[in-house]
């Protein structure tokens, strides 16, 4: 006899609708996924403390503990903390190489060292994030050091346009001298690592 295994995720909110996708789509029912605050980018210091603190929290009685972040400037302190508590992520310095896959997001950074990346969830929140976020709507001229050289703006998009939505980068595209871009790229490096979490032996009783 065996025992359905139980998997705890602590994930980026951002990340929300990426991950149900990965997990309905791949009947990961054994999945709990405990979302922090997408507001904790804006800074990355407060994140290994915050995950750690949703770690110890909620960890017991699961058979593994995933944490859906990279590094995410975090400059190595996530990792300090997932190791000292037995916890794994995501492969990858930032969501923007995860969710492209690290070999897809290396070739675009080659190609164009210069793009301003962008996911599904920051573009729907571009003005409070991005714009208000860094200051753009107060500060004018800062508006060249973020896109200067006419930078394009790549949208990493996880899922293909809709009638309903077929470009939801409206704001950004309005932007003097900024190219806007779709990338349809999926889930990238996202679903291998939850499935090898997912496909690990079940424990036995």
């Amino acid at each position: 006899m065996t025992m359905a295994r139980r998997v705890l995720v602590i994930a980026c909110g951002a990340l929300a609708r990426e991950l149900h996708a990965v997990i309905a789509a791949n009947d990961l029912d054994a999945f709990t996924v405990s979302y922090l605050s997408a507001d904790l980018h804006t800074t990355p210091s407060r994140i290994p403390d915050a995950v750690e603190e949703r770690l110890l929290a909620l960890s017991d009685g699961y058979d593994d503990v995933f944490v859906a972040y990279g590094d995410c400037g975090t400059a190595g302190r996530l990792d300090a903390v997932l190791e000292r508590l037995g916890a794994t992520r995501l492969p990858g310095a930032h969501c923007y190489e995860f969710l492209a896959s690290s070999t897809v997001f290396a070739q675009l950074h080659d190609a164009e060292p210069t793009t301003f990346y962008v996911t599904d969830f920051l573009l729907r929140q571009f003005d409070r994030l991005v714009w208000r976020g860094l200051g753009l709507d107060r500060w004018p001229h800062l508006r060249g050091d973020h896109f200067r050289n006419n930078a394009p703006l790549a949208h990493l998009s996880p899922f293909p346009p809709t009638p309903a939505h077929p470009d939801r980068a409206q704001r950004p595209a309005g932007l003097p001298g900024v190219r806007l871009e779709h990338i349809h790229v999926g889930t990238g490096d996202v679903a291998p690592a939850l499935l090898s979490i997912g496909r690990r032996p079940e424990p036995t009783p």
